[in-house]
């Protein structure tokens, strides 16, 4: 036996924010977190996608209390409009989003769009919320990464890719940004809990948009195959994210992920992770680093 989402609390009276919730893991999340009560906001880059998905779950849980937020992390301008719109006092935040193995591009503001969304978008937010994330109950941060941060490594020298990009440890480094930034939210900031989750090998349409993105047929069909005959559902990969930001027992600074061989797919439990992320003088310079990209600095904070 394990913990399933039937086992999330109640959670009446909680208001929570999902990035990404138009699909896959975030929005089956979202789902979730409504279905057993709490205040949801679907923070979406695309209209059309989140309004699907809203009418999707709201079809599901006609007495859900859910709304859609437009927030594109690959736009501090966005990002900070959006949260400027989110005072009230904040339980949950799962940062959820992201791109993976994309071509070389770049975000509003000539970040790498892989760091820039993955990573700094997130950063950014959680520092614009913390006000309101301070005003809630035993408030949680919940940032989503991935296995592939076992292979990361932050490039101090040439974090955007600007001298030698390769999709694929662009996007491994963004994923161990995301853990080291979840590990050292939670040594920094008093009275939350902050902790990272990954899904393991999760079906969801973020494996097959690069192979779209380069216009490989091959592969996109090849992923399509490998999702078929290895994924667990998306919904089995949101439950990590789910335990992260609801069970009793979780402990800051921890990463959840499927208990089952290679952490790739099963019911949630604490995992291992990439030793580098245990650094925190890595971590301290990495916040360094984000805060003066950013310009967004936690003011609301211990020392």
């Amino acid at each position: 036996m394990g913990w399933t989402a039937a086992d999330i609390p109640d959670l009446t009276g909680r208001r929570a924010i999902v990035t990404g919730a138009n699909s896959g893991i975030g929005y089956h999340t979202a789902l979730e977190l409504a279905r057993h009560g709490a205040d949801v906001v679907l923070a979406c880059r695309s209209a059309e996608r989140g309004g699907a998905a809203l009418g999707r779950i709201r079809a599901e849980l006609p007495q859900a209390s859910v709304t859609l937020g437009s927030l594109d992390l690959a736009s501090l301008d966005s990002v900070r409009a959006f949260s400027a719109g989110q005072e009230s006092p904040l339980d949950i935040l799962v940062n959820n989003a992201g791109v993976m193995a994309l071509p070389r591009r770049t975000t509003a503001e000539g970040f790498e769009m892989q760091f820039g969304t993955n990573h700094l978008g997130h950063f950014a937010l959680t520092g614009l919320l913390l006000p309101a994330l301070q005003g809630g109950r035993n408030p949680r941060v919940v940032t989503v990464t991935s296995m592939a941060a076992w292979g990361g490594h932050i490039r101090f020298d040439d974090l955007q890719g600007e001298w030698r990009y390769r999709r694929w440890p662009a996007y491994c480094q963004a994923k161990l940004a995301n853990l080291l930034f979840a590990k050292e939210l939670d040594r920094r900031v008093d009275g939350l809990t902050s902790v990272a989750a990954h899904p393991g090998y999760a079906t969801t349409n973020l494996q097959q948009t690069a192979p779209r993105e380069l216009g490989s047929k091959f592969r996109e069909k090849g992923y399509g195959l490998s999702n078929a005959l290895l994924g667990q559902s998306a919904a089995a990969g949101a439950l990590p994210t789910l335990y992260g930001a609801t069970a009793p027992r979780v402990r800051g600074g921890e990463t959840y992920g499927p208990r089952g061989l290679f952490q790739q797919r099963g019911l949630p439990t604490r995992v291992r992770t990439n030793p580098r992320a245990d650094r925190p003088e890595l971590a301290r310079k990495l916040w360094e680093v984000s805060e003066d990209l950013t310009g967004v600095a936690y003011d609301v904070m211990t020392p």
